[in-house]
């Protein structure tokens, strides 16, 4: 019979989940996932992710919430995690690291076991165990009580992504890449039946950078200093992927969505984000 998965790209700043709470129930309604997942490492402030907001966005409709790099930025969540199960850190983070790093979700009469995965590429503030020899262990874990097996692998080199997919194909059912917040278009199923993506793109403001204003991003480049105190508004988007598993455990289709949201009635100066 077999499970469909919406998978949420990462959510950035409040225009990411003013996105959620306005398009999520639509596209529940017209895509009718067993499980839906998304990646909320920039959801606060466009940077990390914060109590409050977790806690909204699964009150929207999310399930599990996967993270990355910065899932240690806001200190409330930290505190929390391990009282929030929905919410998972990368898995080959050290095994004293708060939280934990996978979880099983319930998708109709079924489980799937969702996974973080940090890559080892491009993060110069934190480093992650290595998920190449990780990964089939605790897959073999896994196994024991699913077969659906989702992963959403966070790393800043594709390189190292698209490695990880071969070295995962018939392994799990789908390994969806994260971090960049730019939609690739090699979405493909493996000759072993996962499903990968290089990046899944982001969930906010299509027309900025990452997610982020675009004239602070550029002021950062010119003169170092960073700024992430404003919010980016324009053409706000949800985008993802849409995942269709058999009972297997083998996926069996997979397509990118991108859906336009209206603007909130002030034009980014309000976008209530339950804070």
């Amino acid at each position: 019979m077999g499970i469909r998965v919406l998978y949420i790209s990462e959510i950035v700043g409040k225009a990411g989940i003013w996105c959620v709470k306005t398009s999520l129930g639509a596209l529940r309604a017209s895509e009718k996932p067993d499980l839906v997942v998304a990646n909320a490492d920039g959801a606060t402030g466009s940077r990390g992710l914060g109590r409050q907001h977790a806690g909204y966005l699964r009150k929207l409709g999310v399930d599990v919430l996967t993270g990355g790099d910065s899932i240690y930025y806001k200190k409330d969540l930290v505190e929390s995690l391990d009282s929030l199960p929905f919410v998972i850190r990368p898995a080959n983070y050290p095994a004293e690291s708060p939280g934990r790093g996978w979880r099983f979700a319930n998708a109709g009469k079924s489980r799937v076991a969702v996974v973080s995965l940090i890559g080892r590429a491009g993060f110069n503030r934190v480093h992650g165990d290595n998920p190449f020899t990780l990964l089939p262990g605790l897959v073999d874990r896994l196994h024991q009580e699913t077969p659906y097996v989702l992963v959403d692998f966070h790393s800043a080199a594709t390189a190292e992504k698209q490695a990880l997919f071969f070295h995962a194909d018939g392994l799990v059912s789908a390994v969806i890449g994260s971090h960049g917040r730019v939609a690739t278009s090699d979405e493909t199923i493996l000759p072993g039946g996962t499903a990968v993506i290089t990046d899944a793109g982001r969930t906010g403001s299509l027309d900025s950078v990452g997610g982020c204003e675009s004239e602070a991003r550029i002021r950062e480049y010119l003169t170092r200093i960073p700024d992430w105190s404003r919010d980016a508004w324009a053409r706000p988007v949800i985008q993802g992927v849409v995942i269709d598993i058999d009972d297997r455990g083998h996926s069996r289709g997979i397509r990118r969505i991108r859906v336009e949201c209206a603007l909130p009635p002030e034009s980014g100066e309000s976008g209530d984000a339950g804070e």
